[in-house]
């Protein structure tokens, strides 16, 4: 289930960390289904719940181990930098 963040409680996002650096990406599911990663948490898919975005995060492919991370905490750990 995907939805804007500004209906949900505690949203969440897909995050994985790139490969020979500690940059992380987010994951961004367009509205025709595919997924892409950007840099900006704000602008990832905001999930309904942790566990929507740990099961999308489970149906990727295993070399991009990626994880649900809560999005308000993202957001504020991104805005840090």
């Amino acid at each position: 289930m995907l939805t804007s963040s500004a209906f949900t409680s505690n949203p969440a996002v897909v995050a994985r960390t790139d490969q020979g650096s500690d940059a992380e990406s987010y994951l961004l599911v367009m509205p025709a289904g595919r997924a892409i990663w950007v840099g900006d948490p704000e602008a990832a898919t905001a999930f309904t719940s942790m566990r929507e975005a740990t099961r999308m995060a489970t149906r990727l492919p295993a070399c991009q181990r990626a994880y649900g991370l809560p999005r308000e905490a993202e957001l504020s750990v991104h805005r840090a930098h």
